[in-house]
């Protein structure tokens, strides 16, 4: 075949396509189609032939038995086609040419099964070297053959003898450029057209595995929601129950100490205890409650708690017998609910982790800055329990990292120079001009 036709064997593959692709075997539907497509050719043919042989226009036609010989085996080959390309397109070739040889009355048929042979090797040949190679041989082949047969027509002194010479171009020599021209088109057209639709094959495959993994990958990112999902009712799980537990400890720990000198004392810490475990299990209830109806608002689940319920939080820890010191500096002003939760949630866990391990009369001071691009929480106790001396551990500490980190914000944690214990979280707004 001609070059440019075998320069464009293949198309190069796109950035998504993997070019040592390998297109699957057949189908079964594919070899019945391939079985009736022989099956329709053998029977043209067979017909071509017999009316070519009748019709004379060979002089001295092949025997019978070649000619039958040679309609079998030009298009019963063609079953296999998709299964084993390379061997169809040469058996295929050696038959078309054989049959020039030895003058079987047949063309037309001839060429639409060569034509075909030749385009399943470039649509189907699972290795894309060999399918090339096999095509270029069979081509170079037919034009030896053509050429050859051209020489010995032009060498016949008797082949040109009734054909006039008044015209441009010599005779031989048209007829020569007509037969290259025509046989350009026709293997170029088998080469270009096979490629195609092997490329077209690798495409639709590239495209089924491509939304494959998009499907999985939906399936994954779904799983992985569920498990943030878990991740952040397990953190508001343990803000809930370790910061009443905590509440609940102190008050206990200050009603025993009093209980024999100050009855009334005891009994008001008692109310607290009272109070903070029914504050707790109304959140559980409102959280218990989300979970179980989707359908349903959450209102005022613990997850919408925000920057609101500050002083909530600052009067029931004055209530555990802490003392705590609430400010606000800069202009109030509302801020989205992820951010005000995750401050309220910061601001809870570090006053649980004080009432855990700052020890005995240790104060808390909580400041609440207003920035033009952020908010700015900073709690910080007098305290020098365990916390100072084993920062950075625990699941509390762990999951306001992971809350601040997930509204794009930053926090600090660790003891302060002058003692005690300090956690800073600041979180953009997005508001600065």
């Amino acid at each position: 075949m001609t070059e440019p036709s075998s320069a464009r064997r293949w198309s190069e593959p796109r950035g998504d396509v993997d070019r040592e692709w390998v297109r699957p075997g057949p189908e079964r539907q594919e070899y019945v189609r391939d079985a009736a497509l022989a099956a329709v050719l053998l029977g043209a043919t067979a017909l071509s032939t017999l009316l070519s042989q009748s019709a004379g226009f060979s002089e001295h036609p092949s025997a019978i038995w070649i000619s039958a010989l040679y309609v079998v085996m030009c298009t019963a080959p063609l079953a296999l086609r998709r299964r084993w390309p390379e061997a169809v397109a040469v058996v295929v070739g050696l038959v078309f040419a054989l049959s020039q040889i030895l003058s079987v009355p047949e063309m037309l048929f001839a060429n639409i099964s060569l034509f075909i042979a030749l385009y399943s090797v470039g649509a189907w040949g699972r290795h894309r070297l060999r399918a090339t190679i096999v095509r270029v041989v069979i081509v170079i082949g037919m034009f030896v053959w053509l050429f050859t047969a051209l020489v010995a027509h032009a060498s016949d002194p008797g082949s040109f003898a009734n054909i006039p010479r008044n015209g441009a171009i010599s005779p031989i020599v048209a007829l020569g450029l007509l037969q290259i021209v025509t046989n350009l088109l026709y293997f170029g057209g088998a080469f270009y057209f096979g490629d195609r639709a092997w490329a077209a094959a690798r495409e639709r495959s590239a495209l089924v595995a491509r939304t494959a993994e998009l499907a999985a990958e939906r399936e994954l990112n779904a799983e992985r929601a569920v498990s943030l999902e878990r991740v952040r009712i397990a953190r508001d799980l343990h803000d809930i129950v370790a910061h009443h537990v905590s509440v609940m400890g102190v008050q206990a720990g200050a009603a025993r100490r009093v209980v024999g000198s100050d009855p009334e004392g005891a009994a008001a810490s008692l109310r607290s205890i009272e109070s903070s475990a029914r504050t707790a299990v109304a959140e559980l209830h409102r959280m218990l409650t989300t979970l179980r109806d989707d359908e349903q608002p959450p209102g005022d689940a613990p997850s919408t708690r925000g920057l609101d319920q500050l002083s909530t939080l600052v009067a029931d820890t004055r209530g555990a017998g802490v003392t705590i010191l609430s400010r606000t500096v800069g202009t109030e002003r509302p801020v989205p609910p992820t951010i005000g939760a995750t401050l309220y949630r910061v601001a809870q866990e570090a006053i649980t982790n004080t009432l855990k391990h700052a020890g005995p009369g240790a104060e808390i001071d909580l400041r609440l800055r207003y920035l033009d691009d952020a908010v700015e929480l900073e709690l910080g106790d007098s305290g020098s329990g365990s916390a100072v001396a084993a920062p950075g551990t625990g699941h509390g500490q762990l999951g306001m990292r992971e809350r601040v980190d997930a509204v794009g914000g930053t926090i600090q944690i660790g003891p302060r120079a002058r003692g005690g214990y300090l956690v800073r979280a600041r979180i953009p707004t997005g508001e600065a001009g």
